[in-house]
């Protein structure tokens, strides 16, 4: 459902034309990897309305090392992106998996203090999200053109690429592109690709290796946030797929391979038992300490970055780090 382009409006593309959400791909996306031998489920289901909240605590933990490096990387270096950015004139910005767009902020910020010539496009799957995110622009950079678009990211990216002409600055950030395992994330970075004209940039965020101990902390915080976040999904699964998952029977569990450079989580199952899903009327069976895989984070090396690139159609311009080189935002060119 499109809506008319205001100075601050929203596109749903999540909704169908009767305003209703559509949850079948969710539903289909559940009961599939319920059903697996090694049972699955996708993280990028992780944010409803809570799971975002909870995401937004998380990044304020003291273990959670990845927005703070990635703050200091885009606060350093803002003035050089902004340069880089708006060297030719008007653009996009377009912001995947925007969220509260804390660190984008930063950009929009600097970006408009500077008089540069573009408009703001976040995309986030949360409509919660991406509502509290246009009113917290409206008051903290008064003029600032926002489009908001709920939807998948490929999917807002075609809507753009149709909707919307002139320059791109796809941002990426968070390392999200370390959820992918790495096959699909050369896929996706193929598919945005797919959504620019040459000369378009894509500023990728991406989690550099480093002491295991670090990252694994990060992942199993003390204060058990990122536990109620994985915990979270069963809650969601409950509410809008009629399931009954008892939730308490479950528990966060996280590991690091530092030879495949992935983080791992995990729900666990701490007794045997059977699981009821109305919204495709079958029953999933877990045995004492059977597994649910809920997400992976893979971290890079520079060079594992630059080859993933070339492999979809971009090369690298500039690599900005933290001090600590704990992380990296990386500007690719579409060539």
């Amino acid at each position: 459902m499109l809506q008319d382009l205001t100075q601050h409006s929203l596109i749903d593309l999540s909704r169908k034309d009767d305003g209703s959400r559509d949850t079948a791909a969710f539903a289909h996306d559940v009961a599939t990897g319920l059903s697996l031998a090694q049972k699955k489920l996708p993280s990028r289901y992780f944010y409803d309305a809570k799971g975002s909240r909870l995401f937004q605590q998380i990044m304020e933990l003291p273990e959670y090392y990845l927005t703070r490096a990635e703050f200091e990387v885009l606060n350093t270096h803002r003035q050089a992106m902004a340069s880089h950015f708006a060297a030719e004139g008007f653009f996009h910005l377009v912001d995947l998996g925007a969220g509260d767009a804390l660190k984008t902020k930063l950009l929009l910020r600097e970006l408009t203090q500077r008089s540069k010539d573009f408009d703001y496009i976040p995309i986030d799957i949360s409509g919660d999200a991406m509502v509290q995110l246009t009113g917290s622009l409206q008051e903290e950079i008064p003029g600032l053109q926002v489009q908001a678009v709920v939807g998948e990211y490929i999917q807002a990216l075609e809507w753009l690429h149709h909707h919307k002409t002139g320059p791109k600055v796809v941002l990426f950030l968070g390392s999200n592109i370390g959820n992918f395992e790495p096959e699909e994330g050369i896929v996706f970075l193929q598919r945005i690709r797919q959504c620019l004209d040459p000369g378009d940039k894509l500023l990728l965020g991406v989690d550099l290796r480093k002491n295991p101990d670090t990252i694994l902390k990060a992942y199993d915080d003390a204060a058990g946030i990122t536990a109620a976040f994985n915990l979270n999904l069963l809650h969601r699964i409950n509410r809008e797929l009629g399931g009954d998952f008892k939730v308490d029977q479950f528990r966060h569990f996280a590991l690091y391979d530092p030879q495949a450079g992935a983080m791992k989580s995990y729900l666990v199952s701490e007794e045997a038992q059977e699981v009821y899903l109305k919204s495709s009327g079958e029953r999933y069976k877990f045995e004492a300490w059977e597994a649910i895989h809920t997400e992976n984070s893979h971290k890079f090396t520079l060079n594992q970055v630059e080859e993933m690139a070339l492999l979809c159609g971009f090369k690298v311009d500039t690599v900005y780090q933290d001090k600590n080189e704990y992380f990296a935002d990386i500007v690719l060119d579409a060539s």
